[in-house]
């Protein structure tokens, strides 16, 4: 069968790979109707979050029809239409009974302290062969597979695979209530999500900051407030706009992309650390040096989170969803402190939120395939992979279709 396919850092192909297998009796076999290409995919591809093994199949999102299940899979039968969360979890463990699905004791293979495991990442998350590929073994299948009523499409369910769970996840850890007011910082899939989950969570004003201006012509048509960051610096036109007090809420939907700061303290600060370091590695043998001689995006503070905090108004709370590498140290964390900022972060529980996601798109509250810009068949994923990396105008959101 066809898969994308993890060669190395900038390598990544469209193979032919062995057919899945069930492995344990609590397993199924799905054929994928639909993927998706995730901006965290282009994270591994690049290089900023590290550890991925060469010939893992790539993709967390998918949708499909169940070809074979395990014996003790007893609530979904072959010919079921479903939906695969990104994240993988036992739905036995205590943090899986407790909802925290992303912090599953069972299913990550590095053991109960590993973390979240998920489909097509690093060797830290389970190496678990990812979505972007014909078929694929789904572990946990009774827990890990979501049955997508007749009256929702693929191309809505592909949205609820990973994106949107994880922008209401991030409205929800962000404490979004009635009337509030919100800054989501980055315009993006999630970004997108997480505005509309503000929406629906009652916020009051929502600010968009972003510098792509299809992006930001998308958050206004949701009816968020825009703010270009490379044209005006985001923290003064957000006090501007809020009379000096600044927001209640945050949403860091960006993540490691935001360590490539473009101006202000923040960038100022990333160039003094990276002539710091290089002047370190001069210094010594670079196979000497802790970090191997190699200036790494960690080693820069985030830009988005350093105008969030600084935009945030006294007592409010951060959501960070947007993904950060272990790597990543540096927070502004006196001002933080001084502000008495509650700030909460973490991997998306999909499998909590997916079905209620499910009945607000059969009830007609929201369209999740409203964001679906692009429709490419498996055989042009690398293309694909390559004008989403470019950030070409207008694909926010590519869906991918494994079948003919």
């Amino acid at each position: 069968m066809k898969a994308v396919v993890f060669h190395g850092i900038g390598d990544i192909r469209l193979d032919d790979v062995p057919e899945p297998k069930i492995q344990e009796p609590t397993d199924a076999i799905v054929r994928l109707t639909a993927s998706a290409i995730c901006g965290t995919d282009l994270h591994f591809v690049r290089g900023t979050v590290a550890g991925m093994k060469p010939g893992t199949i790539l993709g967390h999102e998918g949708v499909g029809v169940v070809e074979a299940v395990g014996t003790l899979v007893r609530n979904i039968e072959p010919g079921d239409r479903v939906i695969i969360p990104s994240t993988v979890a036992c739905g036995s463990c205590v943090y899986c009974r407790a909802g925290y699905y992303a912090q599953c004791d069972v299913a990550n293979p590095g053991g109960n302290r590993a973390g979240t495991a998920f489909f097509g990442g690093p060797e830290a998350n389970g190496a678990i062969p990812g979505l972007q590929a014909e078929k694929a073994r789904v572990p946990f299948a009774h827990v890990g597979l979501v049955k997508i009523p007749d009256d929702v499409s693929d191309d809505q369910a592909i949205l609820m695979s990973d994106i949107f769970p994880t922008g209401w996840f991030g409205a929800e850890l962000a404490e979004v209530t009635d009337g509030d007011t919100v800054a989501v910082f980055g315009c993006g899939p999630v970004g997108q999500f997480a505005i509309a989950s503000a929406k629906l969570m009652g916020a009051g004003r929502i600010f968009a900051v972003d510098r792509h201006e299809d992006r930001l012509a998308m958050a206004r048509r949701q009816g968020a407030e825009t703010i270009d960051f490379e044209r005006e610096d985001p923290v003064q036109i957000i006090l501007d706009l809020t009379r000096g007090i600044g927001v209640d809420r945050v949403i860091d939907a960006v993540g490691v992309d935001a360590v490539h700061a473009h101006h202000g303290p923040a960038a100022r600060q990333a160039g003094e650390q990276k002539q710091k370091f290089e002047a370190e590695v001069a210094a010594v043998a670079p196979e000497t040096h802790p970090k191997g001689g190699q200036w790494q995006p960690g080693d820069a503070p985030s830009q988005a989170l350093a105008w969030a905090v600084t935009a945030l108004a006294k007592a409010g709370t951060l959501g960070i969803i947007g993904v950060y590498p272990p790597a990543a140290e540096h927070f502004p964390i006196g001002e933080a402190m001084n502000k008495n900022l509650t700030i909460k972060m973490g991997n998306c529980n999909h499998r909590k939120y997916i079905p209620h996601l499910i009945e607000l798109t059969r009830a007609g509250v929201i369209d999740p395939a409203a964001l679906l810009t692009q429709v490419e068949p498996i055989g042009t994923a690398i293309e694909a992979f390559e004008a989403f990396d470019r950030r070409e105008p207008g694909w926010l959101k590519v869906k991918l279709e494994p079948q003919a």
